[in-house]
């Protein structure tokens, strides 16, 4: 197979891939284990699909996040390395607090890839996720499964909190972590107008400013903490300085923190639940 990982190695590289070979030898390896009878052209249709630009991550059908398998598949924003830093922080709040069975709202949960690797990484952790779209929910219902972590994860829909209504989980939550759409519709229109040709609209739309729905979950979030509970954004390059005015303003929040990745990037921002 050499030959062919080069082959599909040159034509994705040709397409600007900076990746290309390691990325042609995981599609020669899903299309070898997923029993085709002619696994060559299985893997040069991938490749092609690919090289049109679409996620790996459909081409290949899963993703590794935060060490956890995942499908993937179109309807939800396929998995991105960035959003690890949003879930090892909430991890690391989880496990500082004084919960031994925590319990956590992944809110925008997309394929579900937070409230998966939430779940598998704190075995005792109880876990409702939510999403507004059929793709998503769909999506996330798909990795419940596949984790084996069912018995501990609940998919709801709805528009942010309303699809967790009536599941008496007000004042009971432990962190709430929120991957949402924040790209503006300005640059949704211009220069990341690309980012709509493969994955839903609804994973990147965040409004005018790219804030629209970290100022509703800002709000709707409180009668879901607990007293002491963690709110965590992922947020978009250069948008800290505005997410953290957002918790001083709703005046309920305390201890507001930047979380910066390996390169100095703020991409994370939290904030727990005042204590009266």
């Amino acid at each position: 197979m050499t030959k062919l990982i080069e082959e599909i190695g040159a034509l994705l590289e040709s397409n600007g891939n900076g990746n290309a070979h390691a990325e042609a030898a995981r599609i020669v390896a899903v299309a070898q284990t997923a029993g085709s009878a002619n696994c060559e052209a299985a893997a040069r249709a991938m490749a092609e699909r690919r090289a049109a630009g679409a996620p790996l991550a459909y081409v290949i059908g899963c993703e590794t996040f935060m060490g956890v398998e995942l499908v993937a598949a179109e309807g939800a924003l396929a998995p991105r390395e960035e959003t690890e830093l949003l879930g090892y922080a909430a991890l690391a709040e989880l496990r500082s607090s004084d919960s031994d069975a925590p319990r956590v709202i992944d809110m925008c949960c997309g394929s579900g890839n937070l409230a998966c690797a939430i779940a598998y990484h704190l075995p005792d952790a109880r876990v409702w996720a939510s999403d507004l779209t059929d793709g998503c929910v769909s999506v996330a219902r798909r990795n419940v499964g596949h984790v084996g972590v069912s018995d501990r994860v609940v998919v709801a829909q709805g528009d942010l909190f309303a699809g967790l209504a009536g599941l008496d989980l007000e004042g009971s939550i432990d962190a709430v972590v929120c991957n949402p759409p924040y790209i503006s519709q300005g640059k949704l229109s211009t220069d990341r107008a690309a980012l709509l040709d493969h994955e839903p609209r609804e994973a990147f739309d965040g409004g005018p400013y790219g804030l629209s729905i970290h100022q509703r979950v800002v709000k709707e979030a409180l009668p879901f903490l607990r007293p002491g509970g963690v709110l965590l954004f992922e947020i978009g390059l250069g948008q800290e300085r505005q997410v953290k005015m957002l918790f001083e303003r709703a005046n309920a929040y305390q201890n507001i923190r930047l979380v910066a990745n390996p390169t100095g990037e703020v991409r994370v921002v939290s904030g727990h639940k005042r204590i009266a």
